[in-house]
This record gives C-alpha cells, sequence and structure tokens, in this order.
C-alpha cells in the first residue's frame, strides 16, 4: 500500500473568477438551447432530440451552480472579513 501513497503535499488549490464563470457556462447552454429550439424537428426526425434537452439541463444544472458558487463566495468573504488583517497575513508565508 506504501507504492500508492503520495509522497508530496498537495498544491493550493486555484482561486479564479469562478462566479463569472459559471455565469458564461449557463449562458452558453441557454443560449445553445435557444439556438437549436427552431430545428427541433429535425432533431425529432433524425432521433438526437436529447442534444436539445441536455442544452437546457446544462442552463438549469448551472443556475443552481450560480447559487452555490455566489454562497460560497460570499462565506469566503465573510470568513477574510472575520479574521481580519492580522488573520490574512497569517496565512501569507513569509520570503
Amino acid at each position: 500500500m506504501t507504492k500508492w501513497t503520495p509522497t508530496h503535499e498537495a498544491p493550493e488549490p486555484l482561486e479564479g473568477p469562478v462566479v463569472p464563470t459559471i455565469v458564461g457556462g449557463t449562458i452558453l447552454w441557454f443560449v445553445l438551447f435557444l439556438v437549436q429550439l427552431p430545428f427541433y424537428g429535425w432533431f425529432d426526425d433524425h432521433g438526437h432530440t436529447w442534444w436539445v434537452w441536455t442544452c437546457l439541463a446544462g442552463a438549469g444544472l448551472g443556475l443552481i451552480g450560480i447559487w452555490y458558487v455566489r454562497g460560497r463566495d460570499a462565506a469566503i468573504k465573510r470568513d477574510a472579513a472575520a479574521q481580519g488583517p492580522r488573520g490574512a497575513q497569517a496565512d501569507r508565508p513569509t520570503a
């Protein structure tokens, strides 16, 4: 079992613009749904209606994702404000 145990620490997670990324992805899924909607008959004739519904499901799940990441972002900001400037400096490594 020792053979599969990692010998190094995991890197810190990268924090990026999470909320705009999820919003952009949700908008993209919804736009794809709207673009395919006029061609629903063609998709139905060829047995590909799942393409249309997959885009709608992606938009719906994206709305849940927006709710989730906005709450997460607010919680991170609340925690940072509660720690104050002293807590923020304690998290930073010194050179």
